[in-house]
């Protein structure tokens, strides 16, 4: 009785603590909306656009009339709550410095999304030429509400400034296109850019299986007509990812367990497993042309979701548009972790200082400040990037720099890696057994999406695999600077038709490195094998994304791709180590290894096991190359 009475009493002890952190939670909300209340105040509009179709727009403005302030515009497809004129958001603009500032802060629901009217197209296609002056695109859009804006709300003073964030963010980027003159100061920050060749849920056509499922399984139910409301969250039933998706089994029982035709979305990428039209009309980067608005793209190192957009958003205004101000900023940040953390650390990896704080004070604001408000105190540089491993921002001229020069790394005999190409003419190979039924894990852990950790993860677990293949370097004599992007060159082979091929760039910290302080989880430093960039690549489209072959068994083959840029020291007493595998689960679905012609239709008899040989002579040198800072 008395065993019974002590765990009903520590049970109510729980269920108090909980509501006792609601509770908090709720009046730490209160106070800061009330915050907002007392210096802005809120208005709510349907702003029509060229077609008759009408947005939800929400305009916070100083409650000081005494001056003109500038707009910072936000468009997003997901909700611009809380919604009705008493209700206020905890926050306002990109940081809380911008409050301070004063600004007039614009949020609005994209066409078709919570309460604007008209039909949501996802990633909605540029149309480079309109068909006639009601023909609309997130161009359109953009450039309509702010004419309204400028027209409308008083005390603006006639200029406008865009930010977001992932999706926002994709819709700054096509706002900056075809611009009102009114608009000045752009923030694409981790924008997506294509979503078959690298952000979010494909990467070199591999597909990034959790990460489209749970987006989608929400943001891709169906919205019938304008409302405030969120689709609930899909329930999995554990915790455990890697237990959910393989059970799961081919893709195309997602949609027959789950889904029900109810996300179209999802419907339609099993339909175009290829990069054909369907995905190159979603690519924005051939559009950033003739770009007039000043641009600062954002993005994070580690930022899982959309690394490849933010790159690549500044490399094609850069090219596209070279009488543009156009800056990069890179931090070593998870997916929008510039904004919301302060970026001293990321899972185990110490960056020995707050890079978020230091980016919102003296980046981000400035930035804005100097094109709306004409307060240019500081100049920022073309590319302000913050480099891991040493833990220290540097600033470019161009990114990537153009000291930095290409340094091949070599896959060796017995695990080693270097910089001698290997010189035996015989044909040599270290080979694995990738069996689908058993993937190698993404992380040495459970979860049942994408971690943002990952990108930092420890390797180790992984390099004790035998379905893993392991080169490293001898400790490194004095520290080796890589800027720019790391280039995979690697000679394989296969008894299967088809293959993924995952190459993960790693810093091995020596055996004596210290532990964190504090250091809550107990991580040990020593021998840390910190993944640096990993990426996979799709065998079956190594010629051509939009017209894949199948694999010659027994053949050696050609696989070439290039990773996202990194900006990382290797230490003096490092390793460098680079693993090869052929499986990454569930962050990539599982590729059956028998070439089929649209992959996501694969059934449970296509899956087979295949014998994998990465190929290390001196005809067939698989190798990386890196971009060396002298």
């Amino acid at each position: 009785m008395r065993s019974w009475r002590n765990a009903l009493v520590a049970q109510i002890l729980v269920l108090l603590a909980l509501f006792s952190v609601h509770v908090t939670a709720q009046q730490q909300a209160a106070s800061a909306a009330s915050e907002v209340r007392a210096s802005y105040e809120k208005s709510e509009y349907q702003i029509p656009m060229r077609d008759g179709v009408k947005l939800f727009t929400v305009v916070y403005s100083p409650r000081d009339k005494s001056k003109k302030y500038p707009i910072l515009l936000n468009r997003t497809p997901y909700g611009v709550g809380p919604y009705g004129p008493d209700a206020y958001k905890t926050s306002l603009g990109p940081s809380p410095l911008f409050m301070k500032e004063g600004y007039i802060f614009v949020y609005q629901d994209v066409r078709g999304r919570y309460m604007s009217e008209g039909e949501f197209v996802n990633m909605r296609p540029h149309k480079e030429q309109k068909s006639g002056p009601t023909d609309t695109d997130e161009s359109t859009d953009t450039y309509d509400t702010i004419d309204w804006l400028i027209k409308n709300v008083p005390n603006n003073n006639g200029r406008v400034g865009m930010w977001g964030i992932s999706y926002p963010g994709f819709y700054v980027a096509v706002g900056m296109i075809d611009a009102h003159p009114a608009l000045k100061a752009a923030s694409p920050q981790a924008p997506i850019a294509d979503w078959f060749i690298g952000d979010d849920f494909h990467h070199n056509g591999a597909f990034f299986l959790p990460h489209a499922f749970n987006f989608l399984a929400t943001f891709g139910r169906p919205r019938p007509r304008p409302t405030t409301e969120t689709p609930p969250r899909f329930q999995h039933g554990t915790p455990d990812g890697y237990k959910f998706f393989l059970e799961l089994g081919p893709l195309q029982n997602a949609d027959r367990k789950y889904f029900k035709g109810d996300v179209a979305f999802w419907n339609e990428m099993m339909e175009h497993p290829n990069y054909d039209d369907f995905w190159k009309a979603r690519n924005t980067l051939p559009h950033l042309k003739n770009i007039r608005p000043a641009v600062m793209t954002v993005g994070g190192w580690f930022d899982a979701e959309d690394l490849y957009g933010a790159l690549h958003t500044y490399k094609a205004t850069e090219k596209q548009s070279p009488d543009a101000y156009n800056i990069l900023v890179m931090g070593p940040w998870y997916h929008g972790g510039w904004a919301r953390s302060d970026g001293d650390s990321l899972g185990a990896i110490q960056f020995g200082s707050k890079t978020a704080e230091f980016y919102r004070n003296e980046i981000e604001l400035p930035f804005f400040n100097c094109f709306l408000k004409d307060k240019c105190d500081r100049k920022l540089p073309e590319a302000y990037v913050f480099e891991t491993g040493s833990n220290r921002w540097r600033t470019y001229t161009e990114w990537p720099p153009r000291a930095a020069q290409p340094r091949a790394i070599y896959l060796r005999e017995n695990g080693k890696l270097s910089f001698d190409p290997p010189a035996n003419e015989r044909d040599a190979f270290d080979e694995y057994v990738s069996d689908p039924s058993k993937p190698v894990p993404y992380i040495n852990g459970i979860a049942i999406g994408m971690t943002r950790e990952y990108m930092v993860e420890d390797q180790r677990f992984a390099a004790r695999r035998p379905d893993v293949l392991v080169y490293q370097t001898e400790p490194l004599a004095q520290d080796l600077t890589a800027a720019g992007p790391v280039k995979v060159t690697l000679y394989v082979s296969s008894t299967g038709t088809d293959a993924d091929y995952v190459v993960k760039l790693i810093d091995v910290f020596p055996d004596d490195a210290p532990d964190p302080e504090p250091n809550p989880t107990g991580v040990r430093m020593g021998g840390y094998q910190m993944l640096v960039r990993g990426e996979p690549f799709r065998a079956r489209f190594r010629n051509s994304f939009e017209r894949p072959e199948p694999l010659r068994p027994g053949e050696v083959t050609k696989i070439e791709f290039v990773m996202p840029d990194i900006n990382h020291a290797f230490l003096k007493g490092h390793r460098i180590m680079v693993q090869v595998q052929s499986t990454w689960f569930p962050l990539v679905d599982r590729n059956p290894q028998k070439f089929v012609p649209n992959i996501y239709k694969a059934s449970e008899s296509d899956f087979q096991k295949a014998i994998q040989r990465v190929h290390r002579s001196r005809a067939h040198a698989s190798h990386i190359t890196l971009n060396v800072m002298p």
